[in-house]
């Protein structure tokens, strides 16, 4: 059965401080069998920083290490970056790296919404990612993604058994209800397991950020395709692995049909 580490961090500013967060995760999953280890949107660096300085290709030296980290432990990591654009802007990348990959999934849908403005300086992908592990299949999608159901239907409909949601949430009022809403209601529109990876709460560890910057609020958790959760954790950084069961997906999109009956 497929072991996934969630490895919910506060990313500071400074990439190369990060890979060590990084590797710590790394360590402490793979110690329990995880072969997945999934960390939050924008681990390289957090928002409320400028990004352009720190961007850098997926052949640069920030993800060729994360990819020696991944071959060192044997595993595939998720961990989000950012890549520079053509356009002057950067584009708000998922590293995908190990067991064979090393590839990017550039978020679709930018957080211009609660005062918060990502397209003014991360540029939108166009294009899905999707990779298979001993023999079972993963999509991805990125925070805001969280609320377009039709990104997720199209994993599902592909045959995915879990969709991986790096984020890094923005914090205020009902945002942590909708944080946890969303996710059971994107693996029920799937019939995916939904395993969503948030940056920890700054607060938590007495950390300074930007506050109009979209920086965590942690409460990670793991929904299976019927909606129930299996793993929430906390506002604190935390370190949690789950087992995922295929099946489980598949007969999640038989029973509700919301992938085979939907007419629009």
């Amino acid at each position: 059965m497929p072991r996934i580490g969630l490895c919910q961090v506060t990313s500071s500013d400074e990439p190369d401080t990060n890979l060590k967060l990084i590797r710590e995760g790394v360590a402490e999953a793979a110690g329990q069998g995880a072969r997945i280890v999934v960390f939050p949107e924008a681990a390289m660096a957090r928002f409320g920083i400028p990004l352009g300085p720190i961007a850098e290709p997926l052949d640069g030296p920030w993800a060729t290490a994360v990819a020696g980290i991944a071959a060192e432990y044997d595993v595939l990591i998720v961990a989000g970056m950012f890549t520079p654009s053509e356009d002057g802007r950067v584009k708000n990348t998922l590293l995908i790296t190990g067991l064979g990959e090393h590839r990017g999934y550039d978020k679709i849908h930018l957080y211009d919404a609660f005062g918060f403005r990502e397209s003014d300086t991360v540029a939108p992908g166009s294009s899905l990612a999707r990779f298979t592990v001993d023999d079972v299949t993963y999509g991805v999608a990125t925070c805001y993604d969280l609320r377009f159901p039709e990104l997720f239907r199209a994993h599902g409909e592909a045959g995915a058994a879990a969709v991986l949601v790096p984020a890094s949430w923005g914090a205020g009022e009902g945002k942590r209800e909708q944080w946890e809403v969303l996710a059971r209601a994107r693996a029920l529109d799937s019939g995916t397991w939904v395993v969503a990876v948030g940056q920890a709460d700054p607060a938590a560890t007495g950390v300074t950020v930007n506050p109009k910057a979209p920086t965590g609020i942690g409460h990670s958790l793991v929904s299976d395709g019927f909606g129930r959760m299996s793993a929430s954790l906390g506002s604190a950084p935390e370190t949690v692995v789950v087992d995922i069961d295929p099946e489980i997906a598949e007969k999640a999109r038989i029973a509700t049909g919301a992938l085979a009956n939907r007419r629009l």
